[in-house]
Parts: C-alpha cells; structure tokens; sequence
C-alpha cells in the first residue's frame, strides 16, 4: 500500500517537504509509494507576505536539491541596509556579503518575496502525479493511533493517512490539537514583548534598494524597503510590555490600522507618508512577534508531526525562519524515504538530529532586542554613534566575510536521495 501523507499548509515548509519527497523517487528510479495531499484552509494559494531570505544551512538544501535557480530568477535586489536619522541622514551602512565567501549579513544574497517564494514551491509540485492540493478546506480533527491518522475535514469528510505533518505556521491549529486538552501544558510561545505590522505603499523614486531603518523614541523603529518598479514595504515595529496587545492582531483590520496609526503619528522621518499608504493598501499584516518552542513536535504515536513555524518559529529577529522550513523539511523528507516502514524511527530521527540546529537558531537575547528598540532620544544617539563607529570600522563585513556558513557549525545531514532536480 502506498504511504499516505496529509500536509496541513500550502506555505513554504509544506509544499517544500512534498518536493523534497517527490524528488526521492524521481532521483532513485524507485517508487517509493507516497502520495500527498497538501490542505490549505484558504480558497486559493495565498502568494502575499513580507520579504524573506534565505540563509546558513537553508542555501546549501536549495542547491542540493535543484531548487536554486528558480529561486535566483525571483529574487529581490536589495543591497544592503542603512540606518538613518529622523532628518533622513544616514549613520552607516552594511551592505550584503557578495564575495561567495563566510555568512551572509544583515541583507543575503538570496532575499524574496515570501508570495515569489510560495509560487516556486508550487510551480514545482502542483503537476506532479502524486501530490494533490485542496483549497479551501481545513482538518476539523484528527486522532492518532499506532497504525494511522483518523482526519475529520471542515466538510465533513474523513479519511485516514499513515502521517500528518502540521506545516500551518506560528498559529498552527495542528498543534494546538497535539496538546493534552486536560492536562496544562506549557504556552509555546515564547514572547519578546514586540509587535510588528508590515504593508505595502506606491514606491517613489527616493525608495532605492538599500532598506532604510529608523528609529525613534517609545520603543519603535520602521523599515523601508522596495522590491519592485512599483511597490514599497514599510514595517511598524512597536515595543510594549502592554497587556491585552496580544489581541491586536486578532481585530478587524480597520481596528488594527487605527491601532498602529495612532502608536506612529509623531514618529517623524517619513511617517506621515507611510501611514496616507497606510490608509488605502490591501496588503495589510500584523502579528506579535514570537517564537515557538515545544519539547517535542509529533504525538504521542509519531503518527502527527510539526514542521517549520509550527513546531520551532525562530522569530524574524533571527533572520532564520525560512530557512528553518527548509531545513527541516528536508530532513522529515530523507528520514521518511529511509525509513518508509517505521514512521515512529523516521520521527523519531527528525527530532533527534534537527533539535540542536534549532536551539542554535532560536538562541536569541531579549535584552538585545530590547535595547534595539529604546525609549528615549538618548538611547537613540548612543545607537546612532555606535552604528557610525562599526561601520566606519568596517566590523560587518570583516565578521561576514570570516563567519561560518553554517550556523552553530550545523551539518546538514547527506540524503542522497534528496539530490539533484526532478526528473534527472
């Protein structure tokens, strides 16, 4: 009988899990007796989102496995990052590492637009004739057994799989399914105490594609960056230790706009023209910015596994949140094809030798963080005055330039099966 996988998502990490398998097969010349069904709970593939990138281990699966070229042909030429003054003067400049030589810096090379992205991962997979895509339904319930995964969809059908991969992001609803509903378990968020909101406005010629960051008292900084002819992001970020703004994200829109109108309508710089965009885009987003830990990511019969943001969300302040779907698709993908007869070892396996190089990527500081965003005008001189020293001194681009690729000294594990393109 063949393998039958149910993957909740049709994000990044999702559909790059259902490449990476389907890759297996082609590349041995073997059938290895796997279908997937990917099921995204929204009507159609939703290719919006913030601009992501790619770094670390996260290149080094893309060029494995064939995915590199298509992901070039859609990057966005972004060259570096500057910080600037309330008057728009800037204090120093890191540009991206292009030398093909030590870690990538604050811009990589390979920046994208998360909807670019999305689009690739299905391009590569909606045709093949093991896959199938279903929008607009969602898995109502499941339960787990030894043997299978019993699913109730939101139309009421059911059907049984021998996995279920939760690859529904940092709110996943798989997860909040796998924990015991009658024993307290521990909140899996870790919060930062900071909210982000990002949204695009009608680019002018001032918007080059250096990203601009400026911050400025009360605990706030914005970012602007282009990504097209046509197009700017702007991103809010507000620091708070508020209670109840953890809901904020859960209002209407209109609700949400006032919010972040009224958090950044003395902010200066240009934040009187972020927020006339503010008030007519459709490209609307916010969220409170955390990360997901969990001591375990699968059930208790490995039968229901967590994948990317839903099982270990590294938060966008460590710039790995992409490349932790990747990464750790691929290696759900090499243990499942190793072990197609016990999925329990195959699981098992995953989180055994994925968890240290999530540990090293969720390593984050809080007081960091904090700091980066301060509430008064001096805090802001002081960063201004080390951005220029650092920068002067070249310090970013030696600590690039000599830097590991691989973060934490992580290796990716070798899957040969998992090399190559489709088709090859």
């Amino acid at each position: 009988m063949p393998l039958k996988i149910l993957i909740s998502g049709a994000g990044i990490s999702g559909p790059s899990l259902a490449y990476f398998l389907s890759l297996a097969r082609s590349r041995s010349g073997q059938d290895h007796h796997i279908t997937i069904t990917i099921v995204e709970r929204f009507p159609a593939l939703r290719q919006t989102g913030a601009q992501i990138d790619l770094r670390a281990q996260g290149i080094e699966v893309v060029k494995r496995t064939g995915l590199l070229d298509a992901i070039r042909a859609r990057l966005v030429p972004e060259e570096g990052v500057s910080y600037v003054n309330a008057e728009g003067v800037v204090q120093g400049t890191i540009l991206a590492n292009r030398s093909g030589k030590g870690a990538q810096s604050l811009t990589s090379e390979y920046e994208i637009m998360r909807g670019d992205l999305v689009g690739v991962l299905h391009d590569a997979t909606k045709t093949l004739d093991r896959v199938e895509y279903i929008f607009g339904r969602e898995i109502a319930s499941f339960t787990e057994d030894e043997e299978q995964v019993h699913v109730r969809f939101s139309d009421g059908s059911q059907e049984t799989f021998d996995l279920l991969i939760g690859a529904d992001g940092q709110g996943s609803r798989i997860r909040k399914a796998l924990l015991p509903p009658d024993v307290p378990a521990p909140d899996p968020y870790r919060r930062l105490g900071v909210y982000v909101a990002y949204f695009f406005i009608p680019r002018i010629p001032s918007d080059d594609n250096l990203r601009r960051v400026y911050g400025c008292p009360g605990g706030r900084m914005i970012f602007r960056r282009s990504h097209n002819a046509t197009e700017t992001q702007v991103y809010f970020f507000l620091r708070s230790d508020e209670p109840g703004l953890s809901s904020i994200s859960r209002a209407d829109i209109e609700t949400q706009k006032a919010f972040w109108t009224d958090r950044f309508r003395d902010a200066g710089w240009e934040a009187d023209r972020f927020l006339e965009g503010l008030k007519t885009t459709r490209n609307f987003y916010c969220q409170e910015v955390v990360q997901v830990k969990m001591e375990r990511w699968s059930g208790k019969s490995g039968r229901v596994v967590l994948l990317g943001d839903a099982g270990y969300c590294p938060s966008p302040f460590t710039g790995m949140g992409t490349t932790a779907a990747f990464v750790g698709a691929y290696v759900l993908a090499g243990e499942i094809v190793r072990n197609p007869n016990d999925l329990r070892l195959a699981v098992g396996n995953y989180e055994r030798i994925l968890r240290p190089f999530v540990d090293e990527i969720q390593k984050l500081s809080v007081t960091a963080v904090r700091l980066a965003m301060p509430d008064s005008q001096w805090g802001i001189r002081v960063i201004h005055f080390l951005t220029r020293w650092v920068c002067w001194l070249r310090i970013p681009e030696i600590v690039a330039r000599f830097s590991s690729e691989d973060k934490g000294g992580w290796k990716v594990p070798e899957y040969e099966e998992l090399e190559g393109r489709l088709g090859e």
